[in-house]
């Protein structure tokens, strides 16, 4: 391992060849401006092809913080009530919707469904199965009362998305590029597959280190969608960090603590715990991301995962820092830890909650 004192790329490529990682890209943002953005190892080893900058990497559950800008845009402008019930905002009943990938008929005879606000989805209060593939029968169904505790579901998102498209009318792929790429100058980011994103898509690394075809989605998916690169993630979460584009009423809503996380570890979702062993540093659900109480004051982070996708985004809000991590490789979480402290210094933040094997000693 490199000195402390060694450039940031060294002590990175030291911690990827440790864990056999083989792609890593990340971005520092130093007082809301990037400072730095770095691309290490490959995007498709067989072919030996570097991932570069201009990469395009799977954004996993990014998505999700991207689609509550979004929505706390249509806040600001009163087109959105983030305590609107869905009746209010669809046009029928959300077990009437049968089309295949939104199909809750499952729902049904449930009235709860009516409870469901774009604050309950956006925090993860639905009371959904992260998916309804999950469940032993494959069948949607509610856990617990909408709004009662934390449980992380990517459902939730689906049924905030069939909302905003009705508010907007428009699919959601058209209104994230039109209301939140183009204005960021994030040109290499969509929700859907481009052609043009074929010669330069990254492969997936497993756990076992085998190779995952980049998956070309034709559907966008508020819980998970998004293509994009280091850059266009850059120049996000700086943007957010930053302030821009949101109000600082609804920037609060959004860093504030809405849903309690008394979860030891993040999975499995659904169990609820009572002895809430974050209480301390007030780990909680805002909208569209997770934040607690370091000591740096207010942290607030959002992960990315999925078999050969590893993704963290960690901003430090007094000191208006962030460091942007993604991998294609899974492998890479195992690193995350030393990264963080390396860039960001101590932020407390609860890596065994995140990733449930991981020590909280280095955070």
């Amino acid at each position: 391992m490199p000195a402390a004192d060694a450039p940031l790329e060294l002590a990175v490529q030291a911690l990827m060849l440790r864990e056999g990682v083989q792609g890593l890209a990340l971005a520092v943002i130093r007082d809301g401006a990037v400072d730095q953005v770095l691309s290490l190892g490959s995007r498709d080893v067989g072919a030996a092809l570097p991932l570069t900058d201009g990469t395009i990497v799977y954004g996993a559950s990014f998505t999700k913080t991207a689609v509550a800008y979004l929505a706390l845009q249509l806040v600001d402008e009163n087109q959105l009530d983030l305590d609107a019930g869905l009746p209010q905002l669809l046009p029928k009943p959300l077990p009437h919707y049968t089309a295949p990938g939104r199909n809750y008929s499952d729902l049904l005879g449930d009235e709860r469904w009516r409870r469901l606000s774009p604050r309950v989805l956006l925090s993860h209060g639905s009371g959904f199965a992260n998916f309804r593939w999950l469940e032993p029968d494959g069948r949607l169904r509610f856990h617990f009362e909408p709004g009662v505790h934390y449980a992380y579901s990517g459902e939730g998102y689906r049924v905030l998305q069939l909302a905003l498209e009705s508010v907007l009318g428009i699919g959601l792929d058209e209104a994230m590029d039109e209301r939140v790429f183009a204005p960021l100058g994030m040109a290499d980011t969509a929700m859907v597959w481009r052609p043009d994103f074929a010669d330069r898509a990254a492969l997936g690394y497993d756990i076992d280190g085998e190779a995952i075809p980049h998956d070309r989605r034709a559907v966008p998916a508020a819980a998970g969608s998004m293509d994009t690169t280091i850059r266009d993630q850059a120049r996000f979460w700086a943007a957010l960090v930053r302030g821009d584009g949101l109000s600082e009423h609804a920037r609060r809503e959004m860093f504030r603590a809405q849903r309690p996380i008394t979860s030891a570890p993040q999975f499995p979702t659904l169990p609820e715990t009572r002895d809430a062993p974050y209480r301390d540093i007030g780990l909680a659900a805002g909208l569209g991301l997770l934040r607690f109480d370091g000591p740096q004051g207010l942290v607030w982070f959002k992960g990315g995962h999925d078999a050969g996708t590893a993704n963290m985004a960690i901003c430090v809000q007094a000191r208006r820092d962030c460091l942007v991590l993604m991998s294609n490789d899974v492998r890479a979480e195992r690193i995350f830890p030393a990264v963080s402290r390396r860039v960001l210094g101590a932020t407390g933040l609860p890596w065994s909650w995140e990733y449930g094997g991981l020590s909280d000693t280095v955070n």
